[in-house]
């Protein structure tokens, strides 16, 4: 199929909420606002919805530009609009900014409605499970009582697979791709050592650095660092940067400066750009709170671990897919979700993609990959154009 070279043109728009968001912590929320887009046509009987679930530095901008703004491409634009795997001339797509976060939901850069203050440290801690609560009240708004598929890659993942779980009647369809039923103890390891940067920042200001006029972005530099890393495989590194030098470092024979503060190789001249970008946009109680909620999703904690128990909850098919160099959310993983559907007797299909981008092959354009969602929602559009009669005789129906 042909993909429309003309832009999809995207349109910021945003819901405020006033009746109280209780939270899994037992802290509330009210007078809030969830920033959202929408791509594509509703049809007429509203079943053709896509809700797309954003992972921890993306945002409801998830595909096309925006008219008034150069270099403003959505984050998963290379997977979602007309002619692409997600087909916007097919599917009416969503995507919603998670509350806490500081790209338009409310989150610690706003002002509490009760004290007038920005929240900074204030803002409740919330968990996927509350993200999923607040986005099934932006649909009840919206008048959308069942989603056709609830899509997302890495943290998305996780709040695509508790919608299954909080929400069994109201989704069809679930595309988990590069993601885990909980973290593993090196992935919190690695969370804390980015907050721990974020905080023994001197400009913190234990959270309230707004009322000091700074940011912490010495903090923000190291936690991207770190998290940088562990999206790449080794061989990506490798085959990127290596052991070169920047041109700019002269010296000995060796090349060296043999200087424990200049940056001397490509890889950590990468790192700190990315560092320096990051920490220009990014909020850091923003990274505090998401990264929390990350540490905190266990579907199978309240079962006693037990994976498949907490499966049975799920009424939705599935579509997993893993990348064999991810080495944060790896193949394992979502081979434990899908042995768990099948423990369940779930229509679950996987795609385990040989492809050497590490995490980050989520975002890119492989094209094995992108086959593989292209035809799964092709099923699930066809799905919506067959009569039920049929759907029901041949299964062809959700």
């Amino acid at each position: 199929m042909t993909v429309n070279a003309k832009p999809m043109i995207a349109t910021p728009q945003a819901m405020q909420f006033a009746d109280v968001l209780h939270l899994q912590s037992g802290a509330s929320l009210r007078d809030y606002t969830l920033a959202y887009e929408t791509y594509g046509t509703l049809n007429a009987d509203r079943s053709n919805v896509v809700l797309v679930c954003h992972a921890l530095n993306a945002s409801h901008h998830v595909a096309g530009v925006y008219a008034d703004q150069t270099n403003s491409e959505g984050w998963w634009d290379n997977m979602i609009g007309p002619g692409k795997p997600v087909d916007t001339d097919h599917f009416f797509v969503i995507g919603v900014n998670n509350l806490g976060s500081c790209f338009g939901s409310t989150g610690p850069m706003h002002t509490h409605p009760d004290t007038g203050r920005v929240y900074g440290a204030d803002f409740p801690v919330v968990t996927v499970e509350d993200w999923v609560n607040a986005q099934a009240l932006l649909l009840d708004r919206l008048g959308i009582t069942q989603l056709a598929a609830v899509l997302g890659g890495s943290l998305g993942g996780m709040q695509a697979l508790s919608w299954t779980l909080q929400y069994p009647d109201r989704v069809r369809h679930a595309v988990v791709v590069a993601s885990a039923p909980n973290l593993t103890a090196e992935n919190i390891a690695f969370n804390e050592v980015a907050r721990r940067a974020i905080v023994t920042d001197p400009d913190f200001h234990g959270g309230h650095f707004y009322q000091h006029g700074v940011v912490p972005q010495r903090g923000l530099r190291i936690a991207r660092m770190v998290g940088h890393i562990t999206y790449l495989s080794d061989d990506v590194m490798n085959e990127k940067f290596g052991r070169e030098l920047r041109d700019a470092v002269v010296g000995s024979a060796t090349g060296y400066k043999y200087s424990t503060q200049d940056v001397e190789f490509q890889i950590e001249s990468y790192l700190r750009y990315q560092g320096d970008k990051f920490s220009e946009y990014f909020d850091a109680n923003t990274y505090l709170l998401i990264t929390r909620a990350l540490d905190y999703f266990d579907p199978a904690r309240t079962y006693g671990g037990n994976l498949s128990a907490a499966f049975a909850r799920t009424a939705a098919k599935f579509l997993l897919v893993s990348f064999t160099t991810d080495w944060r959310f790896s193949p394992a993983r979502s081979r434990e979700m899908v042995q768990a559907l099948v423990d369940n007797q779930r229509d679950v299909s996987y795609a385990e993609i040989d492809a050497p981008h590490g995490h980050d092959a989520f975002l890119l354009d492989d094209a094995r990959y992108m086959n593989v969602v292209r035809s799964y929602f092709a099923r699930i559009s066809d799905e919506l154009t067959t009569p039920p009669a049929l759907a029901a005789r041949t299964g062809g129906a959700a």
